[in-house]
């Protein structure tokens, strides 16, 4: 059987359901939290020149730009076939086309454009912003716009410092923010002391539009993002780790000379300036209207035009049908049961390569038919995570 025909055959067998497999991503600066509920001895399981583990990629069509020779396929998503074989979700979208994902987006992207993840550091991140589309495809990427939601699930460990930095404060002039960049080879330039810094909640969450700078905070986040993997890094010296000049210049052409200049025009001086910036940007969690007394949904990405991201709480003992006007991806934080007609668990410890039973994609008509979901535990809630792209955008009173 070719790889149409398998993919076909898996899209028929789970009604419209594919069950996903766990995508890690390594990274080689700062330290993994160990959150992502992977055995603590498999965090470096793909060798120590590749880095830690430090991220779960969820429904991704999209390669890491880490550069890892030894993993080419970094970052993208696997489908798990009836067979047991395992084809990216980018060959089934390929294939599915608006099957899958629905006319508005394959007519428009020709592709799945969003992902999520999880980002489980122990430090806080470094102050960066993601470009513009119109800056990002010099180097062949796109803009950023992300959204950070903090799962109580995962964070019974904040980390070393639970909050994060977003913009400056309003008396910072640019000239300001463009002398710290023009030392950042020199020295510690302390960059965020221009900044302005929020305790991060656990429960609620962030929207980051790209061009505002932002240097995460240490709890576990899920992030529902656009597919693409570019920033601008401002800050040298985090938790006295340092980052080279490459870092800051890697939105650059290679052909651009005055790469401070550059960097400068490509950031939004407007959001960053906002003195009202938690008003836009924070992101409580908004209930929807209940339709079965056992199922509570709150929506907790949303605000913008690109990504939207939704929990989902299903009560003990009971089933529920979930529906949807998109197609999304969506992973178990907590429970166990049914998904369709699949198996689903939480994870509560999983070794790097082996297969889980918490992630799953679902394709636009079967989120609008609806998908029946059971409980079974007799006394936990069962806690999904659903992630949207912009055929689902969404805009509330908070």
């Amino acid at each position: 059987m070719d790889k149409k025909d398998t993919i076909r055959k898996a899209f028929e067998a789970g009604g419209g359901i594919f069950r996903m497999v766990p995508t890690f991503v390594t990274r080689t600066f700062n330290l993994p939290g160990y959150r992502l509920k992977i055995h603590p001895d498999d965090y470096y399981a793909y060798g120590m020149e590749a880095g830690a583990v430090m991220e779960r990629w969820f429904s991704s069509v999209n390669r890491t730009r880490n550069n890892n020779l030894k993993r080419e396929d970094e970052g993208l998503s696997y489908i798990l076939c009836p067979d047991g074989q395992q084809i990216t979700l980018a060959d089934a979208v390929a294939e599915l086309k608006e099957e899958l994902i629905g006319r508005e987006l394959q007519e428009k992207y020709g592709t799945w454009p969003i992902f999520a993840k999880f980002f489980d550091y122990k430090n806080p991140l470094y102050f960066h912003f993601h470009p513009d589309d119109a800056v990002a495809e010099k180097v062949g990427c796109s803009a950023k716009p992300e959204c950070y939601y903090f799962p109580p699930q995962l964070n019974n460990y904040a980390g070393e410092r639970p909050s994060t930095y977003f913009g400056f404060n309003p008396n910072v002039t640019k000239a300001d923010v463009r002398e710290r960049l023009e030392h950042f080879g020199d020295r510690d330039t302390h960059i965020t002391s221009l900044s302005r810094a929020f305790d991060l909640e656990i429960g609620t969450g962030w929207y980051i539009p790209a061009g505002v700078l932002h240097a995460p905070g240490s709890l576990l986040t899920y992030e529902p993002q656009w597919s693409t993997d570019l920033n601008c890094v401002f800050e040298n010296v985090v938790c006295g780790e340092v980052y080279a000049e490459r870092f800051l210049t890697d939105i650059c052409p290679p052909d651009e000379e005055n790469k401070v200049d550059y960097i400068m025009d490509a950031v939004d001086w407007e959001k960053n300036f906002d003195p009202d910036f938690k008003e836009h940007y924070f992101r409580p969690p908004v209930e929807l209207s209940k339709t079965d007394e056992n199922l509570t949904e709150k929506w907790i990405c949303y605000g913008n035009d690109y990504i939207t991201a939704k929990e989902t709480t299903i009560a003990p003992r009971s089933t529920v049908t979930l529906t949807d006007r998109a197609a999304y991806g969506c992973v178990l934080l907590q429970g166990y049961g049914k998904f369709g007609s699949f198996d689903a668990e939480a994870v509560n410890m999983m070794r790097v390569g082996d297969l889980t039973a918490d992630e799953f994609f679902v394709s636009k008509d079967r989120a609008q038919s609806g998908v029946r979901i059971t409980n079974n535990s007799q006394t936990e809630p069962m806690v999904i995570l659903q992630h949207f792209g912009p055929d689902n955008a969404v805009y509330v009173q908070k």
